[in-house]
């Protein structure tokens, strides 16, 4: 049964910390692969996707045909591809609202500066797989790197034990505009991202939610590649003063819970009334759930309802926390959104549950866990661009900073750094 504790004592602090993603074992493992896939290419991909997906593929089968792609269209239903399609469009909608436009500025002596924005040239993502249907991820993933304008896009996820891909993944994938589909996971793909492989060219960047061995190994080749983040379990967090619906805070928990048995459910609430009704619905909702076990175990071990004297502390256990997902289902929760430091994605009232932005509203659903959103952000365009500082000074400008550019490069004893900028002073006589 998901335990109500009292902020601020111990067990509640406690069961918020975040679980730390080191794990030396884990390391040593995903290091191993790593080092094998830059060793031996594609015959390490061959044989690692054999040792843990159960597949015996061939080089020539680890490219998805073009044939299977056009073969998933028969096997999906019309209001799945209407579905995705309008998702799709909100998708497209709400990143086109993020990108940067280049700028300049000239003063007076018409010296200038400005910034440029260039997409990054090809980038890999990472689907997880295997017996799952994630259409969803592979829209958050690659249409931020569309609308940023990245020309080459390569997806790679896990197959099943017949060497399949799921249907819906595959539409999916052609409607956003990946170029590249590879049937391979685990850390032995995220190699192949990074290092390269025959088969595979590498990419300058890797985005995309995995397990604990996709996370470890996007961190291992991170500076030979970039990663957007580094993904643990998802979590959920509801601040509540009991204006809502109990059997509506009971489902968003359950939303996130059932994802594996370590996700994080929380619910923080100053009505200790309310509280007991939300437990009691989750109990009634959990027998319904084919997932049951997985979500009673996340919500017994690592969920929690914390009872905090007003809505002052619940936002500062909040802050603490710094969730992926954050509701506030609060009679009126607008006031409140300028009290909110750290979250991924915020979600207001009691019509605006997490799923609408797993699957619909616009956001990618890719964002920082496990407390990182005190610095981090969610995956959008500006993580498949890149900037260009651009400088270019007037003869009347430079002559105006010299004297002081000469200076700074002799206190920090960079002879050449001053004589860069003296040699044209005296060969243009300034």
């Amino acid at each position: 049964m998901l335990p109500i504790y009292r902020w601020p004592e111990k067990k509640a602090a406690e069961r918020i910390k975040p679980a730390a993603l080191e794990d030396l074992s884990v390391q040593a493992q995903v290091a191993e692969i790593l080092s094998e896939v830059v060793k031996n290419g594609d015959e390490a991909i061959l044989r690692y996707t054999e040792r843990f997906d159960g597949c015996r593929l061939t080089k020539d089968s680890l490219r998805v045909r073009e044939e299977e792609i056009q073969e998933a269209y028969d096997k999906v239903d019309t209001q799945f591809l209407h579905s995705l399609r309008q998702a799709k469009e909100n998708i497209i909608s709400f990143h086109t609202l993020q990108k940067q436009k280049d700028w300049f500025v000239q003063d007076e002596r018409g010296s200038l500066v400005g910034q440029v924005y260039r997409p990054l040239e090809r980038v890999g993502i990472y689907v997880p797989g295997g017996t799952a249907n994630y259409p969803s991820s592979v829209l958050m993933t690659s249409l931020p790197a569309v609308v940023a304008g990245v020309p080459e896009i390569v997806m790679v996820t896990p197959p099943g034990k017949d060497g399949g891909i799921p249907a819906p993944t595959l539409v999916a994938a052609h409607e956003a505009g990946v170029g590249e589909i590879y049937r391979v996971g685990g850390a032995q793909a995220v190699a192949a991202l990074a290092y390269g492989t025959e088969s595979i060219r590498p990419v300058d960047k890797i985005v995309g939610p995995g397990n604990i061995y996709v996370t470890m190994a996007k961190k291992l080749v991170y500076g030979q590649v970039g990663i957007d983040m580094l993904a643990g379990p998802s979590e959920i967090l509801l601040i509540g003063d009991g204006s809502v619906a109990p059997a509506y805070a009971a489902a968003d928990l359950l939303s996130q819970a059932e994802h594996d048995k370590r996700a994080r459910a929380f619910l923080v609430t100053n009505d200790g009334n309310w509280a007991s009704k939300v437990r009691e619905e989750v109990e009634k909702q959990l027998t319904s759930l084919p997932r049951e076990n997985v979500a009673r175990e996340a919500l017994t071990s690592f969920g929690a309802i914390i009872l905090v004297e007003d809505l002052e502390e619940a936002f500062a256990v909040s802050n603490f926390i710094a969730p992926e997902h954050l509701e506030l289902l609060l009679a009126d929760p607008w006031p409140h959104l300028a009290k909110i430091k750290h979250a991924g994605a915020v979600f207001l009232g009691p019509y605006s549950p997490e799923p609408l932005g797993d699957y619909w509203a616009g956001p990618s659903h890719v964002l920082p866990t496990g407390g990182t959103a005190r610095y981090a952000s969610p995956l959008g365009v500006e993580d498949f661009c890149k900037r260009s500082s651009i400088i270019s000074y007037t003869a009347k400008g430079f002559t105006m900073a010299a004297r002081s550019i000469m200076h700074l490069a002799e206190i920090e004893g960079l002879t050449a750094h001053g004589r860069a900028i003296g040699v044209r002073l005296e060969e243009d006589g300034l």
